[in-house]
């Protein structure tokens, strides 16, 4: 094989290379491409997560507000029971101060 012969069956050989790149290149990009049904789904799934990004903002929103609001009922209801409690001790203790002054009427009078 002279040096032309080599020359040439090199740039045979390169160029059924280069085909081979360019049909394979060509074939994926055919394959992998996106049609417009796949955008169009795409388009609507990226809607609907972005009404479902929405409604959790909204849901979080009403549930520290509803927190909020828990939180202060069980602080006023507290509130309340210590002061029940305290006037039910208080009541109690008069009451146990009336029934010693009972006894000591009826004991001593």
């Amino acid at each position: 094989m002279n040096r032309t012969e080599f020359v040439i069956a090199t740039a045979i050989i390169l160029f059924v290379f280069f085909c081979l790149g360019w049909f394979s290149s060509w074939l994926m990009h055919r394959l992998t491409r996106v049609s417009k049904a796949d955008m169009g789904e795409l388009e609507q799934m990226a809607q609907a997560l972005h009404e479902a990004e929405e409604t959790r903002d909204q849901a979080l929103g009403y549930m520290e507000t509803r927190e909020a609001e828990l939180t202060n009922q069980l602080t006023q209801t507290e509130a309340e029971l210590r002061a029940a409690m305290d006037g039910l001790r208080d009541a109690r203790r008069e009451a146990s101060e009336l029934r010693a002054k009972l006894d000591r009427a009826k004991t001593g009078g």
